[in-house]
């Protein structure tokens, strides 16, 4: 039987153009810079110069190229090529809004309440073993820690704060996506305090029913229930809840145009660090933070 070979004699080049300003390169490329400075990376020493790393970064979060294929490209081994992309990461996640910064931001623009939703990012299967133990026909074994009972495929569960017109303003650190929103935002141990700081008398934060538990603190709809009706006054809230926070999920797709967030492929914890590098993107890319 014929194999074909692995390694392609005489390839076929082409001419490919990023989705993103040559500003924006740039900028990253000045961050990278500023990192090489700073841990004392000697000139020369570097496959590739800061420009081409933030190509290299870029084309990855953009069109999720593969590692492999971004190794290939640029003539360097795939381990250079995956301790470039961790590196720009870092770098890039650094540079994302934190939490308390961003909502006085949020109430300096005058915007009168802010979204708060989880999103799940989906990985490759991994077979970590989660607490929870199955019933039913797999009694007994675990349920893997990043598989979504909901959305019934693993991934990563990303807390994201959205202004009043869906823009993503800050996104949290990964959970497992066995874990419901209310339980993410309850371990990130700042978030929803802050929240707390951010709604006053002219000031709300929305949240879908995925919260229902914490709805002292934040702004839920009324849950229906088979055994009551809900009241006049309950389904109106309900109609202008779902039609103001409708924007929240815009937020989502903001951040999911880049293809890497559709699946990742590192591993699962690492899917905080790429939300948040997506994000720095986003905001650079539209010169927009609030």
């Amino acid at each position: 039987m014929h194999h074909r070979s692995s390694t392609v004699l005489n390839p076929v080049t082409y001419t490919a153009a990023l989705p993103t300003s040559r500003a924006t390169v740039q900028h990253i490329a000045a961050l990278l810079l500023r990192h090489r400075l700073s841990i004392g990376t000697r000139p020369g020493r570097r496959v590739l110069g800061t420009f081409a790393q933030a190509v290299l970064i870029c084309r990855f979060l953009l069109d999720a190229t593969r590692v492999a294929h971004l190794a290939r490209d640029n003539a360097m081994g795939v381990s250079t090529a995956y301790r470039y992309v961790h590196e720009a990461l870092d770098v890039l996640a650094a540079q994302a809004p934190r939490l308390r910064p961003a909502l006085l931001a949020a109430h300096a623009a005058g915007h009168t309440h802010v979204n708060l939703d989880g999103t799940l990012v989906s990985t490759n299967r991994v077979g970590v073993q989660g607490p929870t133990i199955r019933r039913g026909r797999r009694e007994g074994r675990r349920v893997d820690l990043w598989w979504s009972g909901k959305h019934r495929r693993h991934g990563g569960n990303v807390q994201v704060v959205t202004a009043p017109d869906g823009w993503p303003i800050w996104v949290s650190p990964v959970r497992p996506g066995r874990e419901h929103d209310v339980t993410c935002a309850r371990t990130h141990s700042d978030l929803l305090p802050a929240l707390v700081e951010f709604a006053d008398a002219g000031h709300t934060v929305l949240a879908d029913l995925g919260y229902e538990g914490e709805r002292t603190r934040l702004t839920c709809p009324h849950k229906v229930t088979q055994s009551r009706d809900l009241s006049v006054e309950k389904r109106s809230f309900n109609r202008v809840h779902a039609y103001v926070r409708a924007r929240a999920e815009q937020g989502n797709a903001w951040l999911k145009n880049y293809r890497v967030l559709q699946k990742v492929t590192l591993c699962p914890w690492r899917i905080g660090a790429i939300t948040a590098a997506v994000l720095v993107v986003l905001h650079l890319e539209h010169g927009r933070t609030t």
